[in-house]
């Protein structure tokens, strides 16, 4: 692809990467990360990507010295030189220690290496520095680069970040200070005629027109309409790179959204997966995780990248609520991880109860397995369930496949082939290959079970992906497990758009009964009714644990995040009002630091409230205090 150039990048890239080895493992490098680097740098200079990191390292610096942390998607924690460039926070070498005082690092013990052990160095026991007695630091996640950019670095790297919801056009807008605001276009995307959309149009016009038509026909005719271009989008997150040497021309033609010529960003006219192999597309992706982190950090002043992530009470929630100090008949939930990213939904509290895990890595390997195809369902849950191997042994993630291999002797790009043939779901499709592997893998000692599984594999989770999730998801259940009022003010705050805000004021029975009766609608139930069980039920764990809820304040409720009153209460903000937007929310705070509202009256007029609102307010009683009028009598 036509990459953009920047000055002196491969100098740049080697600066960054042995500045920030040699400052954290010491002034020597040991064999296995100087080997690393070497390996690494060589196919990232070797096919010209170097620019690529160079800018995904600028996007983050800049979102972090904002003070937003940035997560990373899809396998770039596989790469070794984006952890050390700061693109990523997952540590892809097998697990070890570091002495965050003297450097020294340790990767073995008694000539056994670690990683064969332990999959995640977050789950190594603590350990003072046998040098100078300091604690040391517990990294290393295990995953071959080969994950990331292939086993001869020949894929171009997608680097995908995840930036707060809140910061993501600032990181959009960061790349026309970059590269310049001709130089960057929004991925333009084309929707077309359905099939089912084509043969309404047909079926439409035989009726209009009186006209009767066989079946045969009408899907003719529809055929020839399927596919063609309705109307013009663009990608939540893509920006296309022209590189400052070329022309848009030369790629594309470029329009305007909705025809607005004073738009802030000019869309590609051609669909970008046409010109994707061609120039470089940034996927700057907006995401929940780092705004409710930057949340926690601005309520309680601590750095969230300083959180233990091997914290024992924060573990103990993946198997069960006690940590939490209630019961599961208290919350109605096997665990405690409710409102936790990634680890809240039924399907995978379900997964939970079947693996109980007890360790990072555990965790890491059930985030894959719920992102996989057919590798828990009928594969993974049924090998724990009839006791053939242990939770931990089994395949949660596409790098457990190299890895293992590798480990029982396979040569690595065999490992390799092996893993890219089983995580694209090959071995259904192409049964020659596949005996050919299996052979390789029994002439090796692999175990029959695992093969097997390997063969039922449709889609895999990459483990650099599941690694940073997981992080992220135990640092907010950290939050939630020693600090809940600051967890479940920045939990409703960011996580939730539907309330039913009157129950949860009412308090923990009321939320039971609630729940009750909106579950035994079952099917019947509505998405709105869907989405507010899932908050009620935060709203029930909270009463539980002795939280409540104000009532809302004229004087006092913000617009769109909750505010805490003292150690056990919380104010609802005015987007909770079924009904209210957030553009009427953020008007009645204005108005009312401009000048507090004199009377209902003036609360309609000054913050644009609708006689219905209105109405609404006075039977949540927020109104009690207030006169209707501004006007006085003076007889």
């Amino acid at each position: 692809p036509f990459s953009p150039k920047i000055e002196n990048s491969v100098e740049t890239v080697k600066e960054l990467v042995y500045g920030k080895a040699h400052e954290i493992y010491g002034d020597d490098l040991p064999t296995i990360i100087e080997e690393r680097i070497e390996q690494e740098l060589k196919g990232i200079i070797g096919g010209g990507f170097d620019v690529i990191y160079l800018i995904a390292q600028k996007l983050v610096k800049h979102s972090n010295d904002d003070g937003y942390l940035v997560g990373s998607r899809g396998s770039v924690g596989s790469s070794f030189v984006a952890t050390m460039m700061g693109i990523t926070e997952v540590n892809p070498l097998p697990a070890h220690y570091v002495c965050p005082n003297c450097k020294h690092s340790i990767f073995e013990e008694d000539g056994e290496a670690l990683g064969a052990t332990y999959s995640s160095g977050f789950d190594l026991p603590n350990r003072a520095c046998p040098k100078c007695g300091t604690d040391m630091d517990k990294q290393g996640q295990d995953m071959p680069f080969a994950t990331f950019l292939g086993f001869n670095a020949d894929k171009v790297p997608d680097i995908d970040l995840n930036f707060s919801g809140d910061y993501q056009w600032k990181a959009h807008e960061y790349t026309k200070v970059l590269f310049g605001v001709d130089n960057v276009y929004r991925a333009g995307t084309i929707g077309t005629v359905a099939d089912k959309t084509a043969f309404g149009y047909v079926k439409g016009y035989c009726e209009d027109k009186g006209i009767t038509m066989r079946t045969a026909e009408v899907e003719r005719i529809a055929k020839g309409c399927t596919g063609v271009k309705r109307t013009t989008g663009q990608h939540p997150g893509g920006i296309v790179v022209i590189p400052g040497y070329m022309d848009v021309y030369d790629f594309t033609p470029f329009q305007y959204p909705a025809d607005d010529n004073e738009s802030l960003w000019r869309t590609t006219h051609f669909d970008y997966h046409a010109i994707d192999q061609d120039v470089l597309k940034l996927d700057i992706l907006g995401h929940d995780d780092p705004t409710h982190l930057r949340m926690l950090q601005d309520l309680s002043g601590m750095d969230v990248t300083k959180v233990p992530l091997d914290d024992k009470e924060t573990m103990g929630i993946f198997c069960g609520p006690e940590p939490l100090g209630v019961t599961k008949e208290q919350i109605m939930c096997p665990t405690g991880t409710l409102g936790i990213p990634e680890f809240g939904t039924k399907f995978t509290i379900q997964m939970l109860v079947d693996t109980k895990p007890t360790t990072f890595a555990e965790l890491i390997k059930i985030s894959g397995l719920s992102h996989g195809t057919d590798v828990w369902l009928g594969n993974a849950q049924e090998l724990i369930k009839n006791e053939i191997v242990p939770f931990k042994e089994v395949i949660g993630c596409r790098d457990d496949i190299m890895v293992y291999l590798m480990y029982k002797g396979l040569e690595p790009i065999k490992a390799f082939k092996i893993m890219e043939f089983v995580r694209k779901g090959k071995a259904s499709k192409q049964p020659e290959q596949w005996a050919q592997f299996k052979k390789d893998m029994e002439d090796a000692g692999i175990e029959s079970w695992f093969i097997d599984s390997c063969g039922k594999i449709k889609y895999m989770f990459p483990k650099a992906h599941a690694a940073a999730y997981v992080i992220s998801a135990f640092r907010v259940a950290y939050f939630k497990v020693h600090h809940p009022l600051w967890y479940y003010c920045s939990y409703f705050s960011i996580r939730i758009d539907d309330f039913d805000i009157e129950t949860m004021i009412k308090g923990y029975d009321a939320i039971k009964a609630k729940i009750a009766e909106l579950e035994a609608k079952g099917k019947e139930a509505s998405n709105k009714e869907i989405n507010i069980i899932e908050s009620l039920k935060i709203a029930l764990e909270a009463t539980a644990r002795g939280i409540r809820f104000a009532p809302l304040s004229v004087t006092e409720s913000e617009s769109k995040n909750f505010k805490i009153k003292d150690e056990h209460t919380l104010i609802p903000p005015f987007k909770t009002i079924d009904g209210l937007g957030i553009t009427v929310a953020e008007k009645i705070v204005e108005e009312r630091e401009k000048c507090p509202f004199l009377s209902i009256e003036d609360l309609q007029k000054r913050g644009k409230v609708s006689a219905t609102l209105i109405d609404k307010m006075r039977m949540m009683g927020m109104l009690d205090d207030m006169d209707e009028s501004s006007q006085l009598s003076l007889f």
